[in-house]
């Protein structure tokens, strides 16, 4: 699809421009606009043979043309002849994805400004898909992104990896970046299909690199392992349809053992010698979860355990209502109710189709079928996922059913 050549040459592109040119702002400017003439016109003409070089030149006179327009730098015109962008021809094969991580994790940003732009500039997500990602309006998304591209350019960051004392200042932000592409791209927020496949592909090898770099870092491996052992289950997540199967019921014997395995190991060798942090716990879960046998062998005591530990470290909205499903898995549905009652107090959560999901899987376990069909109905209406609203709408039909 011309969508997903467009996402996976996003970044490439972008990091050629700012390598070439400097000038963040205007160049990610310039390469937006490069993707949408591509979107338009390789529909009509199809994929040049060499769509990287075709982007690398649209963009670069794209760019020359904003940089003209811009009055206060009209005296340094006559220079333009010397930035002419090259003919079309073979790009660059330097992956610079991992320097344009950095550069829009920035120490000038805010670490929610961190994470927006760069979901932007490297993950090739749309506005509306990273404010699902981030639980807030796409006003606010649009307004961070407009405010990061501003700072960056007032800094006068260069394109270049930062000193070592600084690339640790900004890990944080970057692994929750890859984690939150990782997620869209398991779970996509809106749209006809379930996965976006080129999205978890990315984030893996990103981690991997950053793992390369920093092989002591224990949240980094444990990322990693989190990943794997989460797109190890993507093979048995829906059906021939497209519907979704949620975890306890999808068969096991089709997921990826090879990944599993992968992951298992990596996160018991980083439990073992590193200090225990969010992304370890959570994969962890992952762990426990693909190591039993079925459904009904899955340890939810140990489960609970290492949510009330995540919950300590990394307390926010999903924790609280995964910690809730384990809740009412070890004590019974009604714990689990009196507790989401109290959870859904919390804004961020306010309206989101998951709240309402859990709700109607604690009524059903509870034996109240008309109530869960409410919820289901409920959950179905807000989900911008056409695959999660087909699976919430079949489950209320079931319990409309009895």
């Amino acid at each position: 699809m011309i969508e997903d050549t467009l996402r996976g040459l996003a970044p490439q592109v972008l990091g050629i421009l700012v390598r070439r040119y400097g000038e963040f702002v205007i160049c990610e400017d310039a390469v937006q606009e490069a993707l949408l003439a591509a979107a338009v016109q390789w529909q009509v003409e199809g994929v040049p043979d060499n769509p990287k070089a075709w982007l690398v030149t649209v963009a670069a006179r794209r760019r020359l043309e904003l940089w003209r327009s811009d009055s206060a730098r009209r005296r340094r015109e006559e220079l333009a002849a010397a930035l002419a962008p090259p003919e079309p021809g073979p790009a660059a094969a330097q992956d610079d994805t991992l320097t344009l991580l950095m550069l829009c994790c920035h120490p000038a940003l805010t670490q929610t400004s961190q994470v927006a732009l760069t979901l932007r500039a490297v993950g090739g997500l749309s506005t509306a898909e990273i404010a699902s990602a981030l639980l807030v309006p796409e006003a606010t998304v649009g307004q961070r992104i407009s405010r990061a591209k501003q700072r960056i350019k007032a800094s006068g960051a260069e394109f270049r990896m930062p000193p070592a004392a600084e690339q640790s200042q900004r890990l944080a932000a970057v692994m929750q970046v890859l984690y939150l592409i990782f997620n869209e791209g398991y779970t996509s927020s809106s749209g006809p299909g379930l996965h976006r496949v080129e999205l978890t592909a990315e984030a893996i090898r990103l981690v991997r690199q950053l793992r390369e770099r920093l092989p002591g870092d224990g949240e980094i491996a444990g990322l990693l392992a989190l990943m794997l052992l989460t797109d190890a289950r993507r093979p048995a997540r829906c059906r021939p349809d497209g519907t979704l199967v949620p975890l306890l019921e999808q068969d096991r014997l089709l997921w990826d053992s090879a990944a599993i395995t992968e992951g298992a190991a990596l996160i018991a060798e980083t439990l073992a010698r590193a200090p225990i942090g969010p992304y370890q716990l959570q994969a962890a879960i992952a762990a426990v979860h693909d190591g039993a046998v079925s459904a009904e062998d899955t340890d939810w005591k140990e489960i609970l355990g290492l949510y009330e530990l995540l919950n300590v470290h990394a307390p926010g909205p999903m924790v609280t209502l995964n910690r809730i499903v384990a809740v009412a898995m070890v004590h019974g549905p009604a714990l689990g109710l009196r507790e989401l009652a109290t959870a859904e107090t919390d804004p961020a959560l306010a309206e989101n189709h998951r709240v309402d999901a859990v709700r109607a899987h604690l009524h059903d376990m509870a034996g109240d079928h008309a109530a869960a069909a409410v919820s289901y109905r409920l959950a179905a209406s807000r989900t911008r996922s056409e695959p999660e609203r087909r699976y919430l709408e079949s489950r209320a039909t079931a319990a409309e059913v009895g």
